[in-house]
């Protein structure tokens, strides 16, 4: 789905991330994992066209394309398209939406008025239209508000519709936040840290329906700190430090890399 080449970010003299490379297969959860400082996020701002990218270039496989030979040759037959430092709210349009470490919910609008902007590329949005409210854009607005109603109900956030965001608690701000993400009709999410700050119980269910989109056909990064989280519902794992990656593969194969424990703890400290 996703190919990272050589990607660097450099802020002044310091290079946040550093010559970066893998690849993230379609339909998989693959978790970017690394201390604090190591450029994760930077790394999904970059994908995501937050940031622009110092040097290095990002490829999404086009959509309906099943071609699969190495990754060169899918590039030279144009079955990738270059994506390097094309803003979100263009990616969006190619199945790309990504929630952010700081939920970026508008606490002023509803539930529903939130997830109704994830839909807001499919609404009709003919200016003359909209001024005289015909018919077609109710029955288009009603259409995405049904759509909306069935994803709160699959999240049991029912009973949440018409209530002001700024009046919800923080775990389901985050499902919301998922939810609008789902709006989107997204090939690709980036979730960035989707359960800091949670309980237990908050961090299964969020865990239990990042694994459900997967099995849908939804492809996952997931950037989180929540180690138990990530080694029980990762296909593949990518660990980074100091802008580079240090380590790549299963979480059993992650979880005893001598180099990955030395990088969270400072020393060897048994078995992860």
């Amino acid at each position: 789905m996703l190919v990272v080449r050589e990607l660097s970010k450099q802020f002044g003299g310091v290079k946040a991330v550093d010559d970066l490379s893998f690849d993230v297969k379609s339909g998989t959860i693959h978790s970017i994992i690394g201390p604090n400082g190591a450029g994760k996020t930077t790394l999904v701002n970059m994908i995501t066209g937050i940031y622009k990218v110092t040097s290095g270039e990002i490829y999404l496989k086009k959509e309906g394309e099943i071609y699969q030979k190495d990754d060169i040759e899918e590039i030279i037959h144009g079955k990738r398209e270059n994506i390097t430092n094309i803003p979100m709210n263009k990616l969006v349009h190619k199945g790309v939406c990504r929630t952010f470490q700081h939920l970026e919910i508008c606490k002023d609008m509803s539930a529903l008025e939130n997830i109704m902007l994830g839909f807001h590329r499919f609404l009709n949005k003919n200016f003359i239209l909209s001024c005289i409210n015909s018919k077609k854009i109710r029955e288009d607005e009603q259409k995405y508000e049904y759509e909306a109603m069935k994803y709160l109900k699959m999240f049991s956030l029912e009973d949440i519709v018409y209530k002001k965001a700024d009046s919800l608690p923080y775990g389901v701000l985050k499902k919301l936040e998922i939810i609008r993400a789902l709006a989107t009709k997204p090939r690709l999410i980036l979730f960035d840290e989707p359960v800091a700050g949670l309980n237990p119980k908050e961090t299964a269910e969020i865990s239990k329906i990042i694994k459900e989109l997967a099995n849908e056909g939804i492809t996952i990064i997931l950037v989180e700190h929540d180690m138990k989280m990530v080694m029980q519902i990762s296909d593949k794992i990518t660990v980074v430090n100091f802008g580079k990656k240090l380590a790549e593969g299963t979480p059993l194969e992650i979880a005893n890399d001598e180099n990955v424990i030395n990088a969270y703890l400072g020393k060897r400290h048994g078995k992860a």
